[in-house]
């Protein structure tokens, strides 16, 4: 693994400057923290950021009962750039050297459970309309919170969503989940003032989204595009439904 010869982790015994707790990682923290620590070293990692306008996505979700998730139509929308820039539906063989381009669509939804971080899968999100996958994120995050999810729905993943929005912040750096080529990272949104027609003032949500990938395979500028289609599709988002 890139960067195996790095020094050795200080050894320190902090009880000699005060009272400390020992507290063990859970088994999902200790086999993260693996996973993270070697998808960071391993991975040339850059993340482009950008504004998407979701004020029709707010408004249609009001008009649906059940009312779904933002994230299915993120979901629903990282599909149609799937499609569109297909490098990104890829992965790196063993070697290094060849491409592996996927012809499905299963996306990645990062969920935050009390024993630590897990990455559930949708499976064939370009065949099941918006509340289907919006049902299955909503089991997923409920048996991940649970008795946990077997592996078989953590793996075969073509891109990640890690969702903060729920909680705050305007941007954040996600590590890319190997052998995926890049995940999307959300912030929270907030409505912001935009100059419309006769320079009269419209207001609109706009939500930060963080793109990080693999440079080895993505460049800046399909990095760009990527995140603009996102912007567009969510733009007209009754696309979405179906």
């Amino acid at each position: 693994m890139i960067g195996a010869d790095l020094p050795a982790w200080p050894v320190v015994d902090f009880a000699a400057f005060g009272e400390v707790e020992l507290r063990p990682l859970s088994r999902i923290q200790g086999l993260t923290a693996g996973f993270l620590a070697r998808n960071w070293l391993s991975i040339p990692h850059v993340t482009h950021q950008d504004d998407a306008d979701i004020t029709a996505v707010e408004a249609l979700r009001a008009t649906l009962a059940p009312r779904p998730s933002a994230l299915a139509f993120f979901a629903k929308a990282l599909v149609s750039g799937l499609k569109a820039f297909p490098q990104f539906n890829g992965s790196l063989d063993a070697s290094g050297r060849n491409l592996v381009l996927k012809k499905y669509f299963h996306i990645g939804i990062a969920i935050d459970t009390p024993r630590g971080l897990v990455v559930g899968v949708v499976r064939d999100c370009d065949r099941k309309p918006l509340a289907d996958i919006a049902a299955d994120i909503s089991a997923l995050s409920a048996k991940a919170r649970g008795r946990g999810l077997p592996m078989s729905d953590m793996e075969g993943g073509c891109i990640s969503i890690s969702s903060l929005g729920g909680i705050g912040g305007t941007g954040f750096t996600p590590i890319v989940n190997a052998p995926e080529l890049a995940i999307l990272g959300i912030a929270k949104a907030e409505w912001k003032p935009r100059r419309g027609s006769d320079d009269a003032i419209e207001w609109r949500l706009k939500v930060p989204l963080s793109l990080s990938y693999d440079h080895r395979v993505i460049n800046g500028a399909d990095a760009a595009r990527f995140l603009r289609h996102l912007d567009e599709v969510l733009a007209e988002p009754k696309q979405l439904l179906a």
